[in-house]
């Protein structure tokens, strides 16, 4: 993995000295978090460029939504919603990447002006899309997938869920190699909420490192899930809150992973976690050894020094 600030470089993408933030575009009427505000392509494609506005350093559109027991939408209406959107966007300069796990929408979308492909079947579901995206020379994100959420294909068990994801997350990364994608254009997802629970999810993120162990730069897309929504339950029996009331638990799992290393998160509401993984880089960049107290600077100069319990002259802010 090419290092940059330790979160990886992904080649074919701009280069980012931080975590960067990808705002997302649902085109769709079912979206768990969002579903039907911005299913139609001219709120879609403003909505995305607001999300530029706000801080996003990449915008991912999908048209299909993959919540729990959400029905499949056809490649014809996969197209009409994603395609206008993505032209859209791209005809404004918009860094895009397309959601989807239809090879044919992948490869419509990049001739539209997409950048990267972020499958969440990491091309499971379709065997076309790995050499679609390898002709292509797309950056692709690989993400930990066990099936359709649906049914018996949740398949949410697991005795070591960071072995076992990390080892599977490894097994597919191998096979996207074999398939001819590049490894610098591979880009890895623990896929949270995708079979997993609550605890599940948590234990990942406690345990970023391990999955930054498997080389790649790594994406983390907690937004709004219902992890999260446990989380801020005022108690066992009590209600989670709904899906947009998730927003500032989003951020702080942004700078958690924005300082744990990762390349990008994944956010439906952009400006607090634009800002949290500012704050992130500054903390990271204070860490520097000439950004120590008493350290030597290039110029010669000193770094201030402080001892606890005093304040400099002008008082603190």
């Amino acid at each position: 993995m090419s290092k940059q600030s330790g979160r990886g470089r992904v080649v074919g993408l701009p280069e980012w000295d931080r975590c960067a933030v990808m705002g997302v575009v649902n085109v769709t009427p079912d979206s768990f978090s969002d579903g039907g505000r911005w299913f139609d392509t001219t709120a879609a494609v403003k909505h995305g460029l607001a999300l530029v506005e706000e801080g996003a350093d990449l915008v991912d559109v999908g048209g299909e939504s993959t919540r729990p027991g959400a029905t499949r939408v056809d490649e014809a209406e996969e197209l009409r919603r994603v395609i206008p959107v993505v032209r859209g966007l791209a005809s404004e300069g918009v860094t895009i990447s397309v959601d989807t796990m239809r090879a044919s929408v992948a490869a419509q979308a990049l001739a539209a002006g997409a950048a990267l492909v972020n499958d969440v079947s990491g091309g499971l579901a379709d065997p076309a899309m790995i050499p679609v995206v390898a002709d292509s020379g797309a950056p692709f994100v690989v993400m930990h997938w066990r099936g359709f959420l649906e049914g018996g294909n949740v398949k949410g068990v697991y005795a070591d869920v960071v072995a076992e994801v990390v080892d599977e997350l490894h097994a597919r990364v191998e096979a996207v190699l074999a398939g001819g994608i590049a490894p610098d254009r591979v880009i890895v997802d623990p896929g949270l909420g995708f079979s997993k629970d609550a605890e599940h999810d948590l234990v990942l993120l406690a345990h970023l490192d391990r999955l930054l162990s498997l080389g790649h730069p790594l994406l983390v897309a907690a937004s709004r899930k219902r992890f999260l929504g446990r989380v801020l339950a005022t108690g066992p029996e009590a209600a989670p809150p709904p899906a947009r009331e998730r927003d500032a638990a989003t951020a702080a799992v942004s700078a958690l992973a924005a300082q744990a290393g990762a390349w990008a998160v994944r956010v439906h509401e952009v400006r607090a976690t634009a800002d949290a993984v500012r704050v992130a880089r500054a903390v990271e960049g204070a860490r520097t050894p000439d950004r120590a107290p008493g350290a030597v600077l290039a110029s010669g100069a000193r770094t201030a020094d402080h001892t606890p319990g005093t304040h400099s002259p002008e008082g603190a802010q």
